[in-house]
């Protein structure tokens, strides 16, 4: 009764079953699952489920009259085994309170709780640690690389923006401009996720040639711990307020241990006119930042023709060859990047794609 079987996708009678585990636990099932499996019973009803997206193992539920069977456990060491063919060494969970011990018996370690919504976990000891020692690291060379020394740096504020640039846009930069202007020292994160119509690589080499006049800015990955798909899977993703606002707790208990080590005191962002789940990010952070001593800010956007510039409309006006406008709301590096044979295939892509405006 505890051979674990792959649930299919197009398995209909099985998701549903699934979906009713699942909500007995108060959880939906992540749209983003790109494996799933259960354990089913000697009537074939299922008493046992769990998924992966990713590096990440995520949507367990067992069945209430089957607890105590190990059956969760015996699913968390099918979907490692699941991780280890993928290659994915260092893997994620994000699991309930009342699981999390679990986790932690089958050799992961908790990052970061949200009391009583959703706890954080990893399967390397440092992982994290090792994380943000790279972070500090990555800060001392570019310091010294701009010629600031150990107390200059120490003794001015520093500030941190987080963003996707998917591409970078004149927006983008009037906020890194304002942001560097006030800050001696800015940690600018660029999202490490490529779940982006512009690739990884390519929105750092945007942000990157965007900015390489302002000589204060030290570059960084998120990885998987800064508004990631491990931490916030429903980010580019319609969702319920009080899902994402757990998420944003998340992410910003995230953040304030980054800025503990690496001397943040300031956090900048753009004020977000369209995304919901944006703005709620934007309210938690309001909210929880100063408590740990650090000031947020919100700059309002750089319009152009009296609208907000945004990424999403410069892939609808990609979308719609629209180049006459387009090069009204983007710097000279990214259109040059656009107008490239490279972009080729990232512009075909978001032509393709029925929905690119991403709230």
């Amino acid at each position: 009764m505890s051979e674990v079987s792959k649930i299919y996708l197009s398995d209909k009678h099985a998701l549903q079953m699934a979906d009713h585990l699942l909500e007995a636990e108060g959880i939906h099932r992540d749209a983003n699952l790109d494996y799933l499996c259960g354990i089913y019973d000697d009537d074939m009803q299922l008493i046992a489920v769990g998924g992966c997206f990713e590096n990440t193992l995520r949507c367990f539920a067992v069945d209430s009259h089957h607890r105590g069977e190990a059956l969760l456990n015996t699913i968390v060491t099918h979907l490692l085994e699941i991780q280890q063919e993928r290659g994915n060494m260092h893997c994620f969970v994000y699991t309930k309170p009342s699981t999390y011990r679990l986790f932690e018996s089958l050799g992961f370690y908790t990052i970061a709780a949200v009391p009583g919504e959703l706890v954080f976990l990893e399967n390397e000891r440092r992982g994290f640690a090792s994380y943000l020692d790279h972070l500090a690291k990555e800060s001392e060379h570019s310091q010294a690389a701009a010629g600031f020394t150990a107390n200059e740096s120490a003794s001015v504020p520093a500030g941190a923006i987080i963003m996707n640039a998917n591409p970078f846009t004149l927006g983008h930069r009037y906020l890194v401009e304002q942001a560097a202007r006030d800050c001696r020292v800015l940690h600018l994160f660029i999202i490490s996720d490529d779940a982006s119509l512009f690739p990884t690589s390519v929105r750092r080499q945007l942000v990157e040639a965007g900015t390489a006049d302002l000589k204060n800015i030290v570059y960084h990955a998120t990885g998987s711990y800064l508004i990631s798909r491990a931490t916030f899977p429903s980010y580019f993703q319609k969702d319920s307020s009080a899902v994402s606002r757990g998420h944003a707790l998340l992410d910003t208990m995230l953040f304030e241990r980054i800025a503990t080590h690496l001397g943040i005191t300031d956090r900048y962002v753009g004020e977000e006119p369209f995304s919901q789940t944006t703005s709620l990010y934007n309210d938690v952070m309001l909210s929880e930042l100063p408590q740990h001593g650090i000031t947020p800010h919100v700059i309002p956007r750089r319009e152009n023709d009296g609208e907000p510039i945004s990424a999403s409309e410069v892939r609808r006006l990609l979308q719609g060859d629209d180049w006459s406008k387009l090069q009204s709301l983007v710097p000279q590096t990214t259109l040059d990047f656009l107008q490239s044979p490279a972009a080729a295939p990232i512009i075909e892509r978001i032509k393709a794609t029925a929905d690119v405006i991403h709230h």
